[in-house]
């Protein structure tokens, strides 16, 4: 029997989405599924995408590569899919490189061939409670899983607000062969960041590289 995955995050739908938000997901964001791609280079990964701030930047910053969202929280899909679309409900020129997969990342991954240039993981839910513990997304199996969708010299790049969850990273990824670093990054600013329930001073951040 295969064996079965636990869920890292939590609930899948919050407030009401409004009539607009409800015909995006219904008409738009089956056209801009990775599914639909072909497996190729230039490709970015953020998992767990929020409300698409940090998504929609770096869409913006590098019109070259194709962006690919991974969010399972539905009102967080439907706030990005509100933000990279006009009045007429069509793309914007700027995100026409964005791509959603709204959904379990290991889904998407387990399904693809294809080698990320960056893999984004920005202030993951950090299960603190140590009953929870299992629930956390980082673990060694996957990063493991992460490295192998990593192109030559790709790295996955790690923030989080939540210290004691960047000390069990740390101590996850030498159960890896992924080589960490501690980077200078400036803060990288999203709707989580700001809110900072753990209360630390500023985010910790680690690249992993293979």
């Amino acid at each position: 029997m295969e064996k079965q995955e636990i869920r890292t995050f939590g609930r899948r739908h919050g407030k009401k989405l409004s009539s607009r938000q409800i015909t995006l997901i219904e008409n738009i964001l089956p056209k801009i599924s990775p599914i639909n791609i072909p497996n190729q280079t230039n490709l970015i990964l953020e998992i767990g995408f929020g409300s698409g701030e940090h998504l929609r930047e770096i869409s913006r910053k590098m019109p070259e590569k194709i962006i690919i969202g991974a969010e399972p929280f539905m009102n967080g899909v439907a706030s990005l899919l509100s933000a990279i679309t006009d009045e007429e409900n069509a793309i914007r020129t700027e995100y026409k490189n964005v791509r959603i997969f709204p959904d379990d990342v290991r889904i998407f991954l387990h399904n693809t061939d294809s080698k990320f240039d960056q893999i984004w993981v920005l202030h993951p839910d950090p299960w603190p409670k140590a009953k929870h513990t299992k629930r956390r997304l980082l673990n060694s199996d996957f990063l493991k899983l992460l490295s192998e969708h990593l192109a030559p010299e790709g790295e996955i790049i790690i923030g989080t607000d939540h210290w004691e969850y960047f000390d069990w990273i740390a101590e996850q990824v030498k159960q890896t062969k992924l080589i960490p670093t501690i980077p200078s990054i400036k803060i990288i600013h999203t709707r989580y960041q700001e809110k900072n329930k753990a209360g630390t001073s500023t985010p910790k951040y680690m690249i992993l590289k293979n």
